[in-house]
């Protein structure tokens, strides 16, 4: 087996040129039919991510940019790139990077107590658990403090009850990040707290959600009379709404890309080798509108790619708030519409209806599921909000439920 790779900070080409000899050693070529394909068993799909995260752990490539008394290798940000650029091409357990360990470990790390960071930051470096975050309520759309997922409390007893939706790979995850009410007599941000929650304990119960792309990614979650200890408890009880708006900042730059924890970077929609390809195969290259088009989405790319790289740096530095990162989500979910839009105008009628291992097939449930990347990890109308109030100082929305307890605002629920 290939050394693994052993460098310092200072020595960020050796890094490269090691981590490039171990993936070529242990990690499996991408097959890019496998890598898109809806109808994938989910039990599979995470039974191979553990596989490859536990590979990963064993070269000592798993958590990066995480703290080495938690696992990680504690390097900067510039070696988890590096690693990115040279595993392409690679099969890499996505399920552990988004939102395993760039948006829930984070999270752990910043507010987890120590016994915390111990327990679920090496289990989940390793491939032992996957996470998902609970945060979404079926009466609650973008308005997360309104969260009606109740926690009362028992001596050193929780019990939650109470429903969540939305939440990503929620069926094959070990644990996940709850965000419930613990006080109801306050407005409503300051009556929240965060909880770890097993997905395998009594009273929770996990379904899958079809979505028009064949897939079940998507589930919802019940919780029954859920009992947890005060050791699940992230961060201080009814400081829960803390806890979520810095998760809600780790969600944003992992969607846009620039997260110092996001170990596999997915592909913004289908990129320019397979539209030169798709043009080439009909012919077409020679047409002056899909030229336009190709280059058109290649400078999406290009646009998207260098606003990460100074968004990310500037909020490193400080130079600019944490905030800035729904300039890179509200890009990022643009972004894909267009290069979805672009795919299917070239593609015509062939992303319509295609056969087993026709390119244009990808290119069709990209289409399909354009408005997905403008949706999930906050939607761009909340991100032009957050753009247009904390960066540019514009006036706040009105809000009827501020500074009200929460017992008096109306819901549409029961409580």
């Amino acid at each position: 087996m290939t050394q693994t790779p052993t460098s310092t900070a200072d020595d960020l080409d050796a890094f490269r040129l090691g981590v490039r000899a171990w993936l070529a050693e242990n990690m499996p070529v991408l097959d890019p039919t496998r890598e898109w394909d809806p109808i994938q068993d989910d039990d599979v799909r995470a039974g191979r991510a553990r596989e490859l995260q536990r590979r990963l752990w064993d070269g000592g490539l798993a958590g990066i940019c995480y703290p080495r008394e938690y696992g990680g290798r504690g390097l900067p940000v510039e070696f988890q790139r590096a690693f990115d650029d040279e595993a392409i091409g690679y099969e890499l357990p996505y399920v552990f990077s988004m939102p395993t360990s760039s948006i829930c470990g984070p999270i752990i790390l910043e507010f987890g107590t120590e016994e915390q960071k111990q327990r679920y930051i090496p289990a989940f470096l390793r491939g032992d658990e996957i996470w998902v975050q609970l945060l979404s309520e079926p009466s609650g759309g973008s308005d997360l403090a309104g969260a009606l997922t109740r926690a009362d409390r028992d001596g050193d007893t929780i019990r939650l009850t109470g429903s969540k939706i939305w939440s990503s790979g929620a069926r094959k995850a070990d644990l996940g990040l709850c965000l419930a009410r613990t006080n109801w007599d306050v407005p409503k941000h300051r009556g929240l707290t965060m909880f770890i929650v097993p997905l395998t304990a009594t009273g929770v119960t996990v379904r899958e959600i079809i979505t028009v792309d064949g897939t079940d990614d998507f589930c919802e979650e019940f919780l029954d009379d859920v009992e947890l200890g005060l050791e699940h408890v992230v961060g201080q009880l009814d400081d829960g709404w803390s806890v979520a708006s810095r998760m809600l900042f780790h969600e944003r730059t992992a969607m846009g890309g620039s997260s110092p924890y996001l170990s596999v970077v997915r592909k913004n929609g289908v990129d320019h080798d397979e539209l030169v390809e798709l043009v080439a195969a009909t012919g077409g290259l020679d047409d002056e509108r899909a030229r336009w088009l190709i280059g058109d989405a290649e400078v999406q790319t290009i646009v998207q790619r260098q606003l990460v790289q100074h968004i990310g740096a500037a909020i490193s530095d400080g130079s600019m708030p944490d905030s800035s990162g729904a300039l890179l989500r509200l890009m990022a979910g643009l972004t894909a519409v267009r290069r979805a839009t672009i795919g299917l105008d070239l593609a015509g009628d062939a992303a319509l209806a295609w056969a087993d291992g026709d390119p244009a097939g990808r290119i069709g449930i990209q289409y399909l599921m354009r408005q997905a990347r403008c949706i999930s990890g906050g939607t761009v109308e909340m991100q032009r909000n957050i753009i247009s109030e904390r960066l540019l100082g514009m006036p706040r929305e009105y809000a009827a439920d501020r500074e009200v307890p929460f017992r008096q605002v109306r819901t549409n629920r029961a409580r």
